[in-house]
């Protein structure tokens, strides 16, 4: 049977309709995990476990319906511009449709399930620094995600159908080759750094600072880049993050040292560009699969910009740094430039939230390594942290002091997102292909930085990031964006311009 314009869209808006309370849905989980990770008591994490594996059962049972298959069936590709977001929409629709139809309903909420209390599970053990409390979780997380890889189905290896949950057409074929790039240029500079570099001192950074006043300036920074604070805000957890619940409410969160200003400072800005990027979704995305950040190495690539490019450069802190000075008086006899140095001191370290920017991708690259050692059942779950700790020791030269400062530090494992951490160097490696995309329509960028104007930034990453919301695939936004395809290159020369200039090498 043929079917009329009139009719596609009418099956269009039956669509649009069907997936606009899946959304709503979708949002009313989110809100339930960011409590979970913020307000909520400890008692409650077995019924909110139960609240969110309800959830997750119904929204999968939604893009199960038949309903939804019989609009996708009538809906003519044809009938459609292709670059229209009603394309788009039908596309990104039938993607997750198909993906919904390998997973089982019981399954699903099994793992849900699990991933809620899993949370609460990490959290305890990383308090008492003690792995043993988590393991048992950890390895029926492994044992889900090996079964949800194999739902899924993949050409070559196990790892590229987890990853492809959060990097859509990244594969362990592309990853090691960039790793290995890295690796190649990242370890010999930071050689030369320890041999040959000038000793910076950190004191700056490490002395007493009000949380009060630290949350005054974070607030004050993040604001001015552009967080909307009318559809947001700022509270504290063990591990930062952003939650978008829609466009119109994203919210971040931060942790304070007393004695360390660094990590609730960049932090909040490394979070503000995630939430930035989520507020930049257009109205008419609303309820739509459309909204929202497209990729997480997309994604990570404005929360580092952010943090890094602009956050620790020098020219922002040519504009902030006297503000920063009222804020905390005690750093009145510190010159501008030992504080820009103490901020981008280059040091192995336990921490990967807290690391300088050479050493951060060598953090992702141990947890890289041992997930897939892990999912390939070559590293029992048990051993973790000794193959953790072997690692950091031939990585970084460092060997964590427990097991929180080690394969305890972050939350992703505790809800089965493995796959996810390669996607932090992805957008290290996008986030200067950006920049420098952004340099060239602006040319006075960074003299705008250094002024306190942020607008022709983030006006340039709202018009060729945050507008084009999931509309399109990664690879092809990052192409319109700067016109070429994933290059570690200019992270690499700007990772060699900016540290050799710093440490005179």
């Amino acid at each position: 049977m043929t079917t009329t314009p009139t009719d596609q869209q009418d099956t269009l808006a039956k669509l649009k309709k069907h997936l606009a309370t899946t959304s709503d849905l979708e949002q009313i989980g989110a809100l339930l995990n960011w409590d979970q990770n913020t307000y909520m008591p400890a008692g409650a994490a077995t019924a909110r476990g139960q609240q969110m594996a309800t959830l997750g059962r119904l929204v999968h049972e939604r893009r199960l319906e038949p309903s939804l298959t019989d609009y996708l069936d009538e809906l003519d590709a044809g009938s459609f511009d292709e670059d229209s977001d009603d394309a788009a929409t039908i596309r990104v629709t039938r993607r997750d449709v198909a993906m919904a139809q390998k997973i089982p309903s019981d399954f699903l909420e099994e793992f849900t399930r699990l991933q809620s209390e899993g949370q609460h599970v990490w959290a305890k053990a990383r308090a008492d620094a003690d792995f043993s409390q988590f393991a048992p979780t950890l390895k029926k997380l492994v044992d889900y995600a090996r079964r949800q890889a194999d739902y899924l189905g993949y050409d070559d290896h196990p790892y590229d159908a987890l990853h492809d949950l959060y990097e859509r057409g990244s594969t362990v074929a592309k990853l090691r080759p960039m790793f290995a790039r890295l690796r190649e240029v990242t370890v010999p500079l930071v050689q030369d750094i320890v041999e040959k570099g000038r000793s910076i001192d950190v004191a700056p950074v490490q002395q007493s600072f009000d949380e009060s006043k630290q949350e005054q300036f974070a607030v004050e920074a993040v604001s001015a880049f552009g967080y909307d604070f009318m559809h947001g805000r700022l509270d504290r957890t063990v591990h930062p993050f952003a939650t978008e619940l829609s466009q119109y409410d994203v919210r971040i969160t931060t942790r304070y040292q007393p004695n360390f200003l660094n990590p609730a400072l960049f932090g909040t800005m490394h979070e503000a560009g995630h939430a930035m990027y989520e507020q930049g979704s257009p109205d008419r995305f609303y309820r739509t699969p459309l909204a929202g950040g497209v990729s997480l190495g997309i994604h990570e690539s404005q929360s580092r910009l952010w943090e890094n490019l602009v956050g620790r450069s020098r020219a922002y802190w040519q504009h902030a740094y006297p503000r920063l000075q009222e804020v905390f008086p005690q750093l009145d006899a510190t010159p501008l430039d030992d504080f820009y140095a103490a901020i981008n001191k280059v040091e192995p370290s336990f921490i990967r939230v807290e690391a300088d920017e050479i050493t951060y991708n060598l953090h992702v690259m141990v947890r890289f390594e041992v997930e897939l050692a892990m999912l390939e059942g070559t590293l029992d779950v048990g051993d973790l942290p000794d193959a953790w700790n072997a690692k950091y020791e031939e990585y970084l030269g460092v060997t964590p002091p427990d097991d929180a400062m080690g394969c305890l530090q972050d939350i992703h494992w505790s809800f089965g997102a493995i796959g996810y951490f390669p996607t932090y160097t992805l957008g290290n490696v996008i986030s200067v292909q950006l920049f420098e995309a952004a340099k060239a329509a602006h040319p006075s960028l960074e003299e705008d930085i250094a002024a306190g104007n942020f607008t022709p930034l983030f006006t340039w990453l709202h018009e060729n990031i945050h507008q084009h919301g999931k509309k399109y695939d990664p690879d092809v936004l990052l192409k319109k964006a700067t016109g070429r395809d994933l290059d570690p290159q200019p992270y690499l020369d700007y990772l060699d311009r900016k540290f050799r200039s710093l440490y005179g090498i």
